[in-house]
């Protein structure tokens, strides 16, 4: 495996810098919420959770169209490193959610249409992973996993809407939501600074992430091209 590139180095810690400071920004910079008290804080962990994970899985998405439209099995690895990423961040997301969700509504999980969406969007990519497992072809696993990765992206904007779009308990934080929805708050300019702040972060640290497991892959693609040489 080629040694690790100077500017993945850098990346390395760029990103290390930014989740520090992006904990010290939400537990010293920005105001407790005068409702929910403490526990507020934990939305800044569980949105850029939530976006970075619905980065990764657009993110497949469009590496699938690229791998059908080219054939080039680079696409195929950058796909199959940004579900399993996002898979680990959107489930963060669910877990963080859920230590919100026990004080403000008095229960870890409701099958409120967010969640409910939200859960079956994990188990959709959860099942992608599921289905390449059980193909040994590289090339047909590469094409059925580029198909099923384009048309569980649907499940995506599905999730994002929900809650604009439904009737929900789920807050709409940034724009307009549901008029019963529980738990919701305005942000003032530190805590706007503080969640922009985050969702940045987050963002580094995905593109970090991403770059280390896409050299592995590539180096798990050149192992199973040398196994299917020496089986021939």
């Amino acid at each position: 495996m080629e040694s690790k590139p100077n500017a993945l180095r850098i990346l390395d810690i760029v990103t290390a810098v930014l989740i520090v400071a992006a904990t010290a920004v939400v537990f010293f910079y920005a105001p407790m919420e005068a409702i929910m008290g403490n526990v507020q804080r934990v939305f800044y962990f569980h949105v850029a959770n939530a976006w970075v994970g619905m980065l990764g899985f657009t993110a497949a998405g469009v590496m699938g169209i690229l791998y059908l439209r080219t054939g080039n099995p680079k696409w195929d690895v950058i796909e199959v490193a940004a579900v399993e990423i996002s898979l680990v961040f959107f489930f963060t997301a669910i877990v963080t959610g859920s230590i919100w969700a026990r004080p403000i509504w008095n229960t870890w999980w409701t099958w409120d249409p967010r969640l409910t969406t939200a859960a079956i969007l994990e188990l959709v990519y959860a099942a992608y992973l599921m289905l390449r497992s059980g193909i040994d072809s590289p090339e047909r696993r590469a094409r059925f996993g580029a198909v099923y990765v384009i048309l569980g992206f649907l499940s995506v904007p599905l999730t994002f809407l929900t809650i604009r779009l439904l009737r929900t308990i789920h807050p709409v934080v940034v724009g307009s939501g549901a008029a019963d929805a529980q738990g919701g708050f305005s942000m003032s300019p530190k805590m706007l600074q503080t969640f922009l702040f985050s969702l940045l972060a987050f963002s580094v640290f995905f593109v970090d992430v991403l770059w280390h497991r896409v050299r592995l892959g590539q180096l798990e693609q050149k192992v199973e091209q040398l196994r299917l040489k020496l089986a021939r």
